[in-house]
């Protein structure tokens, strides 16, 4: 998480909303990613959509069986679908997300049994550190 949140950091200093992201096989980072929609003029460029490819690129596979992604955010509906279907088996995530965060503050694709893949989660790792990144970013520009 500690180098997700170096990632985060990076792209709150390129103006992107501080998300980063690691994913990690047999315990080495296999890819990584900050957030960069405003940058690559990509709606779909979340940090987790941008880790999730580089690690489906780097792996040769467009399954991520046996990894873990590590987010400073819970991910939105859009990261939690492609989670699914990248069959990545474990999501650990830092800040919880009131607005659209899809892992249990407004919904849980995870725990919906109609759906095939169940990745498990686990929230609220470095809770606080990466809401502050968050909250100072979006202070700073109000």
């Amino acid at each position: 998480m500690e180098q997700a949140l170096k990632l985060a950091t990076k792209s709150a200093a390129n103006g992107e909303v501080p998300v980063g992201s690691v994913l990690v096989a047999d315990g080495v980072i296999i890819a990584q990613s900050g957030n960069a929609p405003i940058s690559l003029v990509d709606p779909t460029a979340h940090a987790e959509i941008n880790t999730i490819r580089e690690g489906a690129s780097f792996s040769g596979n467009y399954r991520l069986v046996g990894t873990t992604l590590y987010s400073t955010l819970e991910p939105c509906v859009m990261c939690a679908g492609a989670i699914m279907h990248a069959r990545i088996g474990r999501l650990v995530f830092g800040a919880y997300d009131k607005k659209s965060g899809a892992c249990g503050s407004i919904v849980n694709l995870f725990e919906n049994h109609q759906l095939n893949h169940h990745t498990s989660v686990v929230g609220g790792l470095m809770e606080d550190e990466c809401a502050a990144v968050l909250k100072s970013f979006f202070q700073k520009r109000r």
